[in-house]
């Protein structure tokens, strides 16, 4: 064996090593995305536009602890006759500490009989949740509730 290409083996062998530890590194650095107050109101004036949401309406249903945030049960449901003239158009489900504030959005019609929905979602950290319901004449009413979360279900 040559003494001069066995040596290059090994520092190429122990660059490769240091550059994996550098890279695996980086990663330990980086801090995955989390939405915070702002993007989650920044997205609610995407979803409704200059509307002020108002107190009342709409009831969320969410344990106050969450023991394991992968899978947190909710319900909402918002007070409304769901007539042809007075229903509730949609619900929007925001979490202001996931990677993404929106969570989901329900549709519904007059057709629909109820505006309500039970799901279950991730939630990454202790946060507020919010449904925000928006209504046939234009008003939007809103309410949220924090939810401590103990494990992580958003790779936390």
């Amino acid at each position: 064996m040559n003494w001069s290409s066995a040596a290059n083996r090994r520092t190429v062998i122990k660059g490769m090593g240091a550059g994996a530890l550098a890279i695996g590194g980086i990663g330990w650095a980086i801090e995955p995305a989390r939405a915070d107050l702002a993007k989650a109101e920044k997205l609610l004036k995407e979803l409704i536009g200059a509307k002020v949401p108002q107190e009342g309406k709409v009831r969320l249903e969410m344990p106050q602890i969450a023991e394991n945030g992968q899978t947190v049960p909710l319900t909402v449901s918002v007070d409304s006759p769901m007539t042809p003239d007075n229903y509730c158009k949609a619900i929007h489900i925001l979490a202001e500490g996931n990677p993404e504030a929106g969570v989901c959005t329900f549709k519904f019609t007059p057709a629909s009989g109820r505006a309500e929905f039970s799901t279950r979602m991730r939630l990454a950290q202790t946060q507020n949740v919010w449904a925000v319901a928006e209504m046939s004449d234009g008003s939007v009413w809103m309410t949220k509730t924090e939810v401590k979360v103990t494990i992580g279900g958003c790779g936390g």
